[in-house]
C-alpha cells in the first residue's frame, strides 16, 4: 500500500530488468535514488529543466572547511526543498571527512511524508584540493 502512495519510477542507474524491461525503483528505493539524482545534477545539466539540481557542483573547487561545509547544507536543503516534495527534510549536516582529505560528507535526516517514516542518506562529496 505505501509503494502505491510514493510511487514508482526508473531505477537509475538505467538497469534491464530479468524480463528484459526497464528495471523500476519503488517505495523508498525510489526517493533515495531521487534524492542522489538531486544531489548530482548541477543546475543548467538538463537541458529541458535547466533549473533542476543542486549548486553543490559550484563547491568542486573550494577548500575542505567549515565555511564550505555550512555552503553546501544551504545548497542542499534549497534543492531538496524544492525538488524533492515526497519528503520533509529534518536536517542536513556537512563536515569535512576525518579520513579522506577531499572528502566532504553530507548527512541528510529527512521523513516521508506520506508514510511518516524517518530515514537518513549519506552523500559524499569529493573535492578537487589544490596542488
Amino acid at each position: 500500500m505505501k509503494q502505491d502512495i510514493i510511487g514508482k519510477g526508473w531505477a537509475f542507474p538505467p538497469q534491464i530488468d530479468r524480463q528484459g524491461g526497464l528495471a523500476l525503483a519503488q517505495g523508498d528505493a525510489e526517493i533515495n535514488q531521487a534524492i542522489q539524482i538531486i544531489l548530482e545534477t548541477a543546475p543548467g545539466q538538463r537541458v529541458m529543466r535547466p533549473q533542476f539540481g543542486c549548486r553543490l557542483h559550484e563547491l568542486l573547487f573550494a577548500p575542505n572547511n567549515s565555511h564550505t561545509a555550512s555552503q553546501a547544507r544551504r545548497y542542499v536543503e534549497e534543492a531538496l526543498g524544492r525538488w524533492e516534495p515526497r519528503i520533509n527534510v529534518l536536517t542536513v549536516d556537512a563536515y569535512p571527512d576525518p579520513d579522506t582529505d577531499n572528502c566532504l560528507t553530507i548527512r541528510i535526516e529527512y521523513e516521508i511524508k506520506a508514510t511518516h517514516d524517518k530515514r537518513s542518506l549519506v552523500h559524499p562529496f569529493y573535492l578537487i584540493p589544490e596542488e
